[in-house]
C-alpha cells in the first residue's frame, strides 16, 4: 500500500513505481479498444435518456423512455447467453452497429417534429438502439473472459465515461452551443463506426485465437461435439454402394437431431450455472439499479427549487444536470478497480436504497436547504451504483470457474436491465404522483419545466 501523501517516504518515484505495478502487464491495445467499447456501447443510451425530456415533453413520464431505452436490452440479455455462443464475435459488432445507427438516425429525423408528435417512430428508434447495446454489454462482457482483468476495469471505465460524456455532451450541445436537438442526434448516429474500428483495427485477435475460437483470422464459434460422428464415418465406409444412398439418408437424419439435442443439453447446463449466480452477483446488481434508476427516472424530474435559488435560468435544466452529475460518479467509481475493490456488493446497494428514501422524502417534503445538497447526493448516487456494477463483474472473474466465466459475465449483465426495467415502471407513476402532491402544497415547478 502506498503511503498518504506527507508521510515518511512517500516521494514522487514511489507513487510513480506503486502506480506502474499496479498496471503491470496491461496491453495498451487491449485497453483502448474495451474503453471505446464500453463508450460507445453505453453512450447512446444515455444520450436518449439525456433526450428525454424533449423527445416526448413533459406531460408524458420520462419511464415511458426509460423502458423503451432498457426493456429490449433485458429481453436480449434475459435471452441471447443462452442461444448467441455459437456466433462470431466480429457478426455480433456488425449487427450493433448497424442497428444501432438505424435506431439513433430514426430518433433524430423524427425529433424535428414537436415532443408529443411521432412518438411511435421516436420509440421504435430507441428499442433499436436499446437491443442493440444489450447484445453489446452481453458480448463484450463475456470477451473479457479472453483478454483479462485489464480488460474489464477498461471496459467498465469506458460505460462510466459514456454516462458522462453523453450526459456532459448533451447539455453541452442543446443547452450551451444551442444546437438543435434533430442536430445533436444525427451526430451521434455516426458514433458506432468506433466500435467497428475498435474492434477490426484495434483489438489484438491473439487471445480469442488462443482460445480456439479464431479459424483464419475470424472469430468462430465453438464447435459442438457429436459424440456419434465418427461411429456413423465407420458405418458409410463399410456399407456397400447399393446402400449407400439408405446410409446418407441415416447420417442426414441422425446429426440435425445430434445438434439439436446437444443445444437443449447445453442450454440446461446454463440454467443450471445461472441459478449460482443470483444470490451473490445477480441480486445486488438488480437492488442498486432498481434504486438508482427510480431515483434517475421517478424522484429526479421533480427536485426543483425556485430559479432565484438555482444557477438556471430555466426549470429545463435542473434535470439534465442531475444526469451529468450521475455519470460522473458512474464514471469515477467504474473506473476504480485496478486502485480500490468492493468484495461485500451489499453494501453499496442498500446504500443506494437510503439514497432513494431521503430524496424522495425531500420531492415530498422539501426539507433540503439547497440545491446544491441534490448535486452532492446525486452525484454520491453515482458513486454508489458504479461500485456494484464494475465490482461485480471482478468478483466474478475472480471467483467462478475458468470454464463457467465467460457465460457467467454475460449473463449476469441481465440484472442491470432488469432493474432499470423494474424502476421505469416504479418510475412513471412516482414522478406523476410527486408532481401532483407538489402542486397540490404550492409548489408548481415540475409544471413550468
Amino acid at each position: 500500500m502506498l503511503p498518504p501523501p506527507g508521510a515518511p517516504g512517500a516521494t514522487w518515484a514511489r507513487y510513480k513505481a506503486g502506480l506502474a505495478s499496479l498496471f503491470e502487464g496491461a496491453d495498451l491495445r487491449v485497453c483502448a479498444a474495451f474503453w471505446l467499447f464500453g463508450l460507445i456501447n453505453n453512450v447512446l443510451y444515455v444520450i436518449i435518456l439525456s433526450a428525454a425530456l424533449d423527445l416526448v415533453g413533459p406531460l408524458i413520464p420520462k419511464g415511458v423512455v426509460l423502458l423503451a431505452d432498457v426493456l429490449p436490452s433485458f429481453i436480449s440479455k434475459l435471452v441471447l447467453p443462452y442461444l448467441i455462443q455459437s456466433i462470431p464475435y466480429a457478426y455480433r459488432v456488425l449487427f450493433m452497429a448497424a442497428v444501432s445507427a438505424l435506431g439513433m438516425s430514426l430518433i433524430a429525423v423524427t425529433a424535428k417534429s414537436s415532443p408529443t408528435g411521432e412518438i411511435p417512430t421516436k420509440l421504435t428508434g430507441v428499442v433499436l438502439a436499446s437491443f442493440s447495446s444489450g447484445v453489446g454489454e452481453m458480448s463484450f462482457l463475456s470477451m473479457t473472459h479472453f483478454y483479462g482483468p485489464f480488460s474489464l476495469a477498461a471496459w467498465g471505465s469506458g460505460t462510466g465515461a459514456a454516462g458522462l460524456i453523453g450526459a456532459g455532451a448533451y447539455v453541452l450541445a442543446t443547452t450551451v452551443l444551442g444546437l438543435s436537438v434533430s442536430a445533436t442526434l444525427t451526430a451521434s448516429a455516426c458514433l458506432p463506426a468506433v466500435m467497428l474500428a475498435a474492434f477490426f483495427l484495434v483489438l489484438p485477435k491473439g487471445p480469442l485465437a488462443s482460445k480456439g475460437n479464431l479459424k483464419n483470422g475470424e472469430y468462430q464459434g465453438l464447435p459442438t461435439v457429436e459424440e456419434d460422428d465418427e461411429d456413423q464415418s465407420l458405418l458409410a465406409t463399410e456399407e456397400s454402394p447399393t446402400s449407400s444412398r439408405g446410409s446418407m439418408s441415416i447420417s442426414g437424419l441422425r446429426k440435425p437431431a445430434s445438434a439439436i439435442g446437444s443445444a437443449w443439453t447445453g442450454f440446461k447446463a446454463n440454467l443450471q450455472r445461472s441459478r449460482h449466480l443470483v444470490i451473490p452477483y445477480m441480486l445486488p446488481l438488480l437492488l442498486v439499479y432498481v434504486a438508482e434508476y427510480t431515483i434517475n427516472q421517478g424522484v429526479a424530474p421533480t427536485l426543483l427549487f425556485p430559479l432565484s435559488q438555482s444557477p438556471f435560468k430555466e426549470y429545463r435544466a435542473f434535470y439534465p444536470t442531475y444526469n451529468a452529475l450521475y455519470q460522473a460518479g458512474v464514471f469515477t467509481s467504474r473506473s476504480s478497480t485496478p486502485f480500490f475493490r468492493l468484495h461485500h456488493l451489499y453494501i453499496p446497494s442498500f446504500l443506494q436504497c437510503a439514497n432513494l428514501v431521503l430524496l424522495t422524502l425531500h420531492a415530498l417534503l422539501n426539507f433540503l436547504p439547497s440545491v446544491y445538497l441534490i448535486f452532492a447526493i446525486v452525484f454520491w448516487e453515482g458513486i454508489l451504483g458504479g461500485l456494484v456494477y464494475v465490482n461485480t463483474f471482478a468478483e466474478i472473474s475472480e471467483n467462478v470457474p475458468e470454464a463457467d466465466r465467460e457465460f457467467s459475465l454475460g449473463a449476469t449483465s441481465v440484472s442491470d436491465s432488469g432493474g432499470i426495467c423494474i424502476a421505469g415502471f416504479i418510475g412513471m407513476g412516482m414522478e406523476v404522483w410527486l408532481c401532483k402532491w407538489q402542486v397540490a402544497h404550492g409548489r408548481d415547478y415540475c409544471h413550468k419545466i
